[in-house]
């Protein structure tokens, strides 16, 4: 048989309307103020027709993008130490995702949008995590293109640099996960049209405070997140030995939280769980003491971990990378250098969608490519910059 005969494979038309009638009873059991996939839409509507919801076709253009694949090596809070055991960017969205399609099982959601959505959260995230954000952030507003924030920088990616077409449900989701976890009660904020979604981006890249997603799938993993990464930092906290055990955590946390990170997530899952409302009233909520035991966790956390003069005494030398890099690339683009990595890896790649090119400023560029770096690339491009090459034997 010829190979090429199979690249266009479909069902005959008898099985692919049972599927679809299969799927349309599943989501007949939503609750009634889920998202189905009748609610999908798509800026572009480049679909192709075949048996995947619009949602589970989301999280596959998800998947297959080169900012999902460079999840592997972006860390998520401790960024210079070497041990295989913490968590990276990858096994967090991993969590995320199980965490939120729990919940939203027992809450009757769309499991297929709250997946597309947990996978693609955190795709903006840059190297060296939250601090890597603030010297991006810096640079961006030195050079007159306003304020970095990883979730706005996240919809970049998926919607302009690799344009993927994906639903505005998902982006939304994703766009709107940021934010402290002392919400205690969320309620979906309709948005009606790509130009009210296009505004939302353009408020938060602004630095307005986030509104809350469009859908209840959003919402739930927005506490997902947190959830995935409250008592999964304090984890790796013990593993690396900033924390020597949880007889450090504050009383109240450990009461009615629990003291390990399996402990922590069944705790905040059945909160949530018994006081959100996914029936009438539309809205995922803690209870007001089981929120207010979260916000004092994450502030031992602030103290402990995240500003933890162990991590941070590093920090003044990767603000210098950033800048290092920054202006390398911005060199580069003046000067058309097409043989330097700006080029070669991101501007002239088959991958990049030739709008966004068209569109970007030099900075927008830099900005773009040195977000979608991993750690370790980072700190390639950084050595390159700053260590002279040295020649094998003889000039060529």
């Amino acid at each position: 048989m010829n190979p090429a005969s199979n690249r266009h494979r479909s069902l005959d038309s008898g099985k692919e309307s049972s599927i679809r009638s299969y799927i349309s009873k599943q989501e007949a059991l939503f609750s009634p103020l889920a998202s189905i996939s009748a609610d999908a839409v798509r800026r572009h509507n480049r679909k192709s027709e075949d048996i995947r919801t619009p949602y589970s076709r989301d999280t596959d253009r998800i998947i297959h993008t080169r900012a999902y694949t460079r999840y592997i090596d972006k860390t998520q809070v401790f960024s210079l130490v070497d041990n295989d055991h913490i968590t990276h960017r990858v096994i967090h969205v991993q969590l995320v995702s199980k965490i939120a399609r729990t919940i939203g099982r027992c809450l009757r959601l769309n499991e297929d949008l709250i997946e597309a959505i947990a996978l693609g959260h955190d795709i903006g995230h840059i190297p060296y995590g939250h601090f890597g954000e603030t010297c991006l952030s810096e640079l961006c507003e030195q050079y007159g293109i306003g304020k970095f924030f990883h979730n706005v920088q996240s919809v970049q990616f998926l919607d302009r640099i690799e344009d993927c077409d994906l639903t505005m449900q998902v982006l939304d989701g994703i766009l709107s996960h940021n934010g402290d976890a002392d919400d205690v009660k969320i309620f979906p904020e309709p948005c009606l049209t790509w130009l009210s979604f296009d505004k939302k981006v353009q408020d938060n890249a602004d630095g307005k405070r986030t509104k809350a997603p469009m859908t209840l799938e959003g919402c739930v993993v927005k506490f997902a997140d947190t959830i995935a990464y409250i008592g999964r930092d304090l984890q790796d906290a013990r593993e690396v030995g900033l924390i020597a055990d949880s007889t450090m955590f504050p009383q109240k946390c450990r009461e009615l939280l629990g003291e390990s990170n399996r402990e922590i997530i069944n705790t905040l899952i059945y909160d949530l769980l018994e006081n959100s409302d996914t029936e009438e009233k539309g809205y995922i909520s803690y209870s007001p003491d089981v929120e207010s035991a979260l916000i004092d966790l994450r502030t031992f956390s602030r103290i402990h971990i995240y500003d933890n003069e162990k991590l941070t005494s590093e920090r003044e030398k990767v603000r210098q990378m950033y800048a290092t890099l920054f202006i390398k690339c911005l060199d580069d683009l003046e000067k058309d250098s097409r043989n330097e990595k700006i080029f070669t890896d991101f501007i002239d790649t088959s991958w990049i969608n030739r709008g966004y090119l068209q569109s970007a400023t030099y900075a927008e560029l830099a900005r773009d490519f040195i977000a979608g770096m991993t750690d370790r690339y980072f700190a390639k491009r950084y050595e390159e910059c700053v260590i002279p090459r040295r020649v094998e034997g003889k000039f060529c």
